[in-house]
């Protein structure tokens, strides 16, 4: 629908936006919308008719909307989610999008592109701003300014759930009884921590297992790197003041703890207690490390966040530094998806969003640009934690230095990244060009295999595109057929090929036959259009350009085999065979209906193709382990059925070993303190089901 036909609608179709009590606007312009005065004429890249079917259906959840707070969602025909926003009056905010304002063109391709809306109403904008960032999330909207890296962050935790308390890292759900710093950048970072902690307060890192079951010391022991409180070296009660000590200290409260080492560093000195003042200056030495060696040094700055925004080419990058205790925990880079459209202040505003949505916010975070909704943003972060959250924007003194910092390191870390893009860009093209292929591939998938004489076999696949290895990607393949003989590696191949073009061409259809097929399946109802717009084209695409095969000819058959089973064709395939002695350097490619063929030695081509190869099988190499040691350290318990954690518990607490179960005899299983009879019998059962 054009801006002019827009204008003609009748004056009360839509709500002007405007509260009728307070007499002022309501939050009625759409985060994504720019002012009529200032944002640019729809540029139709698309067809017209497509705005006004999506202004219709809009117009449709209009009129029953209450004005009260909540999140909406815009989705496609196929119930793909394009885009979730929040608002204090849904029924204003959704109104804005087609009151006939002059839309980006991001915002008139989301409204053309929609076909259904779903809402939640919430009590506050506050529930309502929360609940947006979550289903960013999870639903990863396309139109959505979204996180490239979810992976979470580590920990120090010192635990309170046994009577010598640990020091370990930690990452993920907090679930163990005890006190949690954080966060670190990486997981290096925690370790020199947690080394340097180590010699300070001589807490134990090692498991309640082993803990449990010493005899004697061990060598951090002797190397003064714990107090021996396995074996009574400390008493509980020194122990735990060690232990409070380190808490005080991640807490914040350093100086004061080195104070009070100061004074008995020189109460031993003056009792001529010379070794027991060593170990105290030793301890005051370790803590001075772990202040001393920062990247950035604060002296006003306790606890913050720094986020810090830079654009160029139409990418971002935010650079984030933690600072804690007066120290600076590391920092990491980010580069979020977002339209070239959305200003710097919006981008930065919704990614904070989003980085809080599973981690405690600190007291203080300050930024490089304003942040849209400051004072909302804040409450929301403070309404997670036991604190009051502050979001400036520092126009002066250390605060402004440390964002002019993080500033120039989000700068040179997006140059980098540039920089790399643009070098991967001609590797793919020259790999395009080396395999015969229409164009420069966006999306490149290998395969590998691991096993041990056929066991624990699994297979692998890595994924390349235009930023490097995509490792949210990545996926693995338990070899699940009974039918295959053990080590055979085509079959193999055969089998991890066809679930996954089977699968993708259930979720993501190209053509009308596979789109039929998906349905007759219960997958995706109708093919998935092809791009249409540069929008679409920088989205990364689910189906491979070219898929690389770690073998030769016999492995590249099987694949070819595997793919016309499931009526795929048109996927080009690529055989990369060891060389001579399996040298790198000496491969040989194979292509179907070509002779095999090798790539120049010092091809920047053939190197890049051995990375492939050589990251599919570290990870094919990996995935085969883990599964490896998941087997070896497999309790028989945990196969029968009706046992759990506490009447495993139980079993071992009584008996020993697992040995020692299935020797029992019936009645001895049943006299066990914490299991019934039922119990005592599938347990008997299973260990003599062949007697």
């Amino acid at each position: 629908m054009s801006r002019r036909a827009l204008s003609d609608l009748p004056p009360d179709t839509f709500d002007d936006g405007r509260d009728a009590q307070a007499g002022e606007r309501a939050d009625d312009e759409p985060e994504v919308a720019l002012a009529a005065d200032d944002g640019p004429e729809i540029d139709f890249d698309f067809e017209p008719g497509a705005v006004q079917a999506g202004t219709e259906v809009i117009r449709r959840f209009w009129s029953t909307l209450p004005p009260s707070p909540g999140v909406y969602r815009m989705l496609n025909a196929r119930g793909d989610v394009l885009y979730v926003g929040k608002a204090k009056n849904l029924k204003a905010r959704v109104g804005s999008y087609a009151r006939g304002q002059a839309h980006s063109n991001r915002i008139a391709r989301m409204i053309s592109q929609t076909a259904a809306m779903e809402f939640v109403t919430t009590a506050t904008e506050t529930e309502a701003l929360l609940l947006e960032a979550n289903l960013i999330k999870q639903l990863k909207p396309r139109f959505n300014v979204l996180m490239r890296d979810d992976k979470s962050f580590p920990y120090i935790l010192v635990t309170d759930d046994g009577p010598a308390p640990q020091i370990v890292k930690h990452r993920g759900a907090r679930r163990r009884k005890g006190n949690y710093y954080g966060p670190f950048a990486s997981v290096w970072a925690v370790n020199r921590t947690v080394n340097a902690l180590q010699r300070a307060f001589l807490l134990r890192t090692c498991t309640d297992s082993y803990y449990e079951n010493r005899t004697r010391p061990c060598l951090l022991y002797q190397i003064k790197r714990c107090s021996g409180p396995c074996t009574g070296e400390i008493s509980s009660d020194d122990y735990r003041v060690m232990a409070d000590s380190a808490r005080a200290f991640l807490a914040g409260k350093s100086n004061a703890v080195k104070d009070r080492m100061r004074t008995e560093m020189q109460e031993a000195s003056e009792a001529m207690e010379f070794e027991r003042a060593a170990r105290f200056r030793d301890r005051i030495a370790a803590l001075s490390a772990i202040q001393g060696v920062q990247g950035v040094n604060t002296q006003g700055v306790e606890e913050a966040d720094v986020f810090a925004l830079d654009e160029q080419a139409g990418q971002f990058c935010i650079e984030v530094f933690f600072f804690r205790n007066f120290q600076n925990w590391g920092n990491r880079a980010y580069f979020p998806k977002a339209d070239r459209t959305m200003t710097a202040d919006e981008v930065l505003g919704s990614f904070i969003g989003q980085f809080y949505d599973d981690k405690p916010a600190p007291r203080l975070v300050l930024t490089s640009h304003a942040v849209e909704d400051a004072e909302l943003v804040a409450a929301a972060l403070s309404s997670r934690v036991e604190h009051r959250v502050e979001i400036h924007r520092p126009s002066r003194s250390e605060r402004k230095n440390l964002v002019d910092y993080a500033q120039r390191n989000a700068k040179e870390a997006l140059a980098r990244r540039l920089a790399d893009t643009a070098s991967q860009g001609k590797l793919l093209a020259a790999l395009g060009q080396a395999f015969g292929l229409e164009r420069a591939p966006r999306r490149i998938e290998v395969y590998d295999n691991s096993h041990i004489m056929g066991t624990n076999a699994v297979g692998g696949m890595i994924v390349a595109g235009p930023t490097g290895f995509m490792k949210t990607h990545y996926r693995t393949f338990n070899i699940k057929s009974e039918e295959l003989t053990p080590g055979d590696d085509y079959g193999m191949m055969r089998e991890v090929l066809q679930r996954r073009f089977k699968r993708l061409v259930k979720e993501a259809p190209r053509t009308p036959a596979e789109a039929a097929v998906a349905a007759a399946e219960g997958g995706a109802p109708e093919p998935v259009p092809e791009a249409a717009s540069a929008e679409d084209a920088e989205v990364f695409p689910a189906w491979p350009d070219l898929v690389l095969i770690d073998g030769g000819k016999g492995q590249l058959d099987a694949a070819r085999v595997a793919l016309e089973a499931v009526g795929v064709a048109d996927v080009p395939l690529v055989g990369v065979a060891k060389g001579r002695d399996r040298d790198a350097g000496r491969e040989t490619f194979f292509v179907p209906d070509r002779p095999p063929f090798r790539l120049p030695p010092r091809d920047p081509t053939l190197y890049f193709v051995q990375r492939l190869r050589d990251e599919a099988h570290r990870f094919a190499i990996g995935s085969h382990r883990a599964k490896r040691k998941r087997e070896m350290t497999r309790n028989p318990l945990d196969e029968i059925a009706g046992i759990g954690p506490s009447r495993k518990r139980a079993l071992l607490h009584h008996f020993g070993t697992v040995k020692a179960i299935e020797r029992a005899a019936y009645e001895d299983l049943a006299r066990a303190p914490g299991v019934n009879a039922a119990t005592a019998r599938a347990v008997y059962d299973f260990f003599h089901a062949g007697a």
